[in-house]
């Protein structure tokens, strides 16, 4: 499961109105080599399914990931933090031994 946070869901929506995004698209997550940690977060909002697309829903929110990006995601909650000092979308994984200073890199 991939889960979101209350304060994600919140920025999720607003984006969703701002760009005019129909019901049919959805959050989708994976992870993608490279970063000075070794593996990168991606982000990005998608109306098509692929094949081995892991579905998710939490919060309201529909998440959806390939298959490979699953197994480094498992259990991990997407977050945000904005402010001055905020660091916008943000991925609290549970399976990460370590993560770079800026939050986008991870390894395991």
């Amino acid at each position: 499961m991939v889960f979101v946070a209350e304060s994600a869901k919140s920025k999720i929506n607003e984006i969703v109105q701002q760009e005019s995004l129909g019901n049919d698209y959805f959050v989708r997550v994976s992870v993608t080599s490279g970063g000075c940690s070794g593996l990168s977060y991606s982000m990005d909002f998608d109306n098509e399914s692929q094949p081995n697309d892991q579905v998710f829903e939490d919060n309201g929110v529909k998440v959806v990931t390939d298959l490979k990006s699953f197994l480094y995601l498992c259990n991990t909650t997407l977050e945000f933090s904005g402010g001055l000092s905020g660091k916008g979308f943000f991925f609290n994984n549970p399976n990460a031994a370590r993560t770079c200073g800026c939050g986008e890199s991870f390894a395991v």
